[in-house]
């Protein structure tokens, strides 16, 4: 979420932004192959996952703090990639991203908007759930 962050208010392109984010944190202890999937995944994919956001927005992505359009990026991308992920972990990854980075009640708005891609891009697990499944 951090160099997402950093990707989006540096404006550097996404390989530099892994290079610079390496160099200055501590890596030892990070599953690098998802770091750099997701990472990658989210440059990739951008327009894709706007897509799945924008319709649970309730103003415009400029509009969000910078924050939480990292944290709704970074758990789009694992709703529309990570299918092995249930949805409900990544939704409350997200939810605690923003307790822990975000704004004051941020973690609310998060929620909602997972919430509502969730129920679009995984129907069917979401369902499953609903019913006990």
């Amino acid at each position: 979420m951090q160099a997402l962050y950093s990707w989006d208010l540096g404006g550097a392109d996404i390989a530099t932004v892994d290079a610079q984010f390496r160099a200055v944190n501590d890596m030892t202890k990070v599953d690098d192959e998802l770091f750099r999937g997701v990472l990658f995944g989210v440059a990739k994919h951008l327009s894709e996952i706007e897509d799945a956001i924008q319709p649970h927005l309730d103003r415009e992505k400029e509009q969000l703090d910078p924050i939480s359009r990292a944290v709704l990026r970074l758990s789009t991308y694992e709703l529309l990639h990570s299918i092995e992920v249930p949805y409900r972990v990544v939704i409350n990854e997200g939810v605690n991203l923003a307790k822990t980075f975000g704004p004051e009640d941020a973690f609310k708005f998060i929620n909602g908007v997972l919430d509502g891609i969730a129920a679009r891009s995984r129907a069917a697990e979401v369902a499953d759930r609903s019913r006990g499944g």
